[in-house]
């Protein structure tokens, strides 16, 4: 007969460790804790999350765009989350450092591995290590105020290239474009300022291998692309000719991709328009045009171009110069080919945002070629299948860089839902150490600084506090300002902790 929940932790509650305060972190837990078992009162939990960084909410304070501010309302919904208090935040405490899979498994009944994907996928051709070609999530973390990125950026270039066509190209093609000026109304912090200020990009090219019509952005991603002050969209006649009577059709019964390339087509009218009246290109606003942003599709990289002479092995090398690309185009089964034809740009920097790959963690399994945990429906498995008793992730550490922050809610659900059926079957047995206090002081005797929920608090109050002391480009006093030192996070967190037990 099957246990009951009851019956399997009877006298004592479920403790779960959930490595990562992101949305997927966030949300598991929260998906456990609104549960029919938790919610009838039949099983009771304690859930820990920790973090590498002093501050939690993870991708949506260090991986969305400063000007997103609807995206970044979702930290809203998570802070309701974490402050209700019926959860504890750990910051500052590094799995495989600080805290092991052994540790866990002494404190916790059960762990879900929600660290999402950090590195930038990688783009096979020759001369994308060159220097000048960098990864989109370097630059991300940059301009985000990530606390373990440096804090200069090389913004020394005339012409700069994007390679991709998903909402984390578009970011950076924001960003590479936006003045320093544009940019106080967010919260970037005084160095990404600078660097914006001192930045002599003049123009900023976005490449995609396929057409107008498969972009990966939404409707309002590509109209905003236009938006800012100084900024003027360019596009190449020939990107919508390219296209079929039979893909017009298509494009027109989509709503959402009709939006997308009826946007294109109003800029490209209005491009030709002032082209034949001689009239001279302005901003959305009708200002000074002081950065073209060139959308580019249809384009396949081949290779980064560099300053010096090829290696033994025909490799580019020195300093960033170009891109070639091979045009391409749709053929009679709608497969991508390339057209045999190749375009050579001159370009300072390239910036690829391909995807995002997941980084291995310490004696979990991990699958190298796709970045991700083993696991069957959240459950860690080795490599040959066998489930990991215990261990669970969530998010893109558990499915891949794919899908919106919203998608890791479903996801949530499946994972947790086989966590429960785990505890409901009487295959997770009570761990060894069940005092809640046993992990505060170990990590205090390991001499780690951690942050709590207490001091993001403190740590938020400090930032909006500097925001308020300072003013954007109209005069009005800035929403916040990023602490990004971590040893500064660290200590405005904990200076409360410190004054409590003076």
């Amino acid at each position: 007969m099957r246990k009951s929940v009851t019956e399997t932790f009877e006298t004592t509650p479920f403790r779960l460790a959930v490595i990562g305060a992101g949305p997927a972190g966030v949300y598991a837990a929260e998906t456990l804790m609104r549960s029919e078992q938790v919610t009838s009162g039949r099983l009771a939990v304690e859930v820990d999350l920790f973090d590498a960084l002093p501050a939690p909410f993870g991708l949506i304070r260090y991986g969305v765009a400063p000007d997103h501010p609807r995206i970044k309302g979702i930290i809203r919904a998570l802070h309701r989350i974490l402050g209700r208090g019926d959860m504890r935040f750990f910051g500052n405490v590094v799995f495989g450092r600080d805290i092991t899979l052994e540790d866990l498994r002494e404190h916790y009944d059960g762990v879900v591995f929600s660290t999402g994907a950090l590195k930038d996928a990688q783009l096979n051709i020759p001369g994308i290590d060159l220097d000048g070609s960098y990864g989109a999530a370097d630059f991300v973390a940059w301009y985000d105020g990530n606390p373990d990125y440096p804090r200069t950026w090389p913004l020394d270039h005339e012409s700069v290239g994007v390679i991709g066509n998903g909402n984390v190209a578009l970011d950076v093609a924001r960003m590479l474009s936006k003045s320093g000026d544009e940019l106080l109304k967010t919260e970037i912090p005084a160095n990404v300022y600078l660097g914006k200020q001192d930045s002599k990009i003049t123009d900023v090219h976005v490449f995609g291998r396929r057409g107008p019509a498969q972009t990966k952005f939404t409707p309002l991603e590509a109209r905003e692309l236009a938006h800012p002050k100084g900024v003027q969209v360019v596009m190449d006649p020939r990107d919508m000719e390219q296209i079929t009577d039979a893909e017009w059709e298509k494009i027109r019964a989509d709503k959402r991709t009709d939006q997308i390339v009826r946007t294109f087509e109003g800029w490209l009218a209005d491009q030709q328009e002032r082209e034949e009246s001689g009239e001279q290109p302005t901003d959305a606003h009708g200002g000074e045009v002081k950065v073209r942003l060139h959308m580019h599709f249809w384009h396949r990289p081949v290779e980064v171009l560099g300053s010096g002479e090829k290696d033994e092995d025909g490799q580019p090398t020195g300093h960033v110069t170009g891109m070639r690309f091979e045009r391409t185009a749709f053929d009679e089964h709608e497969q991508l080919i390339g057209t045999g034809e190749y375009v050579d740009y001159e370009l300072g920097q390239v910036y690829r945002a391909v995807g995002y790959f997941g980084s291995e963690l310490a004696d979990v399994p991990y699958n190298a070629d796709r970045g991700v945990i083993h696991n069957t429906g959240g459950r860690v498995t080795d490599a040959e299948g066998a489930v990991q008793s215990g261990l669970y992730a969530n998010g893109w550490i558990k499915r891949g860089p794919v899908g919106l922050i919203g998608a890791t809610k479903s996801d949530a659900l499946e994972t947790v839902t086989h966590m429960l059926e785990d505890i409901e079957s009487g295959a997770l047995t009570p761990c060894a150490d069940r005092s809640a206090d046993s992990v505060v002081r170990m990590l205090e005797d390991r001499g780690i600084e951690y942050t709590d929920w207490d001091g993001w608090m403190q740590l938020h109050d400090h930032e909006v506090a500097l925001g308020a002391a300072e003013q954007d480009a109209d005069g009005n006093a800035r929403p916040s300002v990023k602490v990004v030192d971590r040893d500064e996070m660290v200590r405005v967190s904990r200076e409360k902790k410190a004054d409590a037990s003076a």
